[in-house]
């Protein structure tokens, strides 16, 4: 079974997939979305799926530090009604509260990475944390 993970934000969705066997998640890519205006990278979601023949999803569920459902795990869950809507597969949230910070540390540890390439990639990577999360618990 072949899981995408996604994490979600107002203008990207960071993209990972499972290997077949679920057991390693690597990055994919990251999808401008723009929230506000209702562009959501569907289509281009849509092309991922059939290419990597995705069985479910892993969406990163951004709670609050006491644990608590915000805004931004409000819009989490709404874009993964509009992945059952249009995908008809499984749906499956992941805390992922301090992802981002996570992935910024580790960059920051490796060295040599400046801001503006983190930037770029922060998001895939917190979609790697994510999914990677999700099966390390769930398999």
């Amino acid at each position: 079974m072949r899981l995408m993970g996604l994490d979600v934000g107002s203008k990207t969705v960071g993209v990972a997939v499972s290997d077949l066997l679920g057991w390693t998640a690597q990055g994919v890519e990251v999808i401008p979305i723009n929230e506000a205006k209702d562009q959501f990278g569907l289509e281009r979601l849509t092309e991922l799926v059939q290419e990597y023949q995705v069985d479910g999803f892993v969406l990163g569920l951004p709670k609050n530090m006491d644990g608590s459902i915000g805004p931004r795990a409000e819009a989490a869950q709404m874009y993964g009604e509009k992945l059952t809507d249009r995908f008809g597969l499984p749906v499956y949230f992941q805390d992922e509260r301090l992802t981002t910070m996570q992935v910024n540390r580790m960059m920051i540890e490796e060295g040599n990475v400046s801001r503006a390439k983190r930037k770029q990639v922060v998001d895939k990577l917190a979609a790697v944390i994510i999914l990677q999360t999700y099966m390390d618990r769930n398999t």
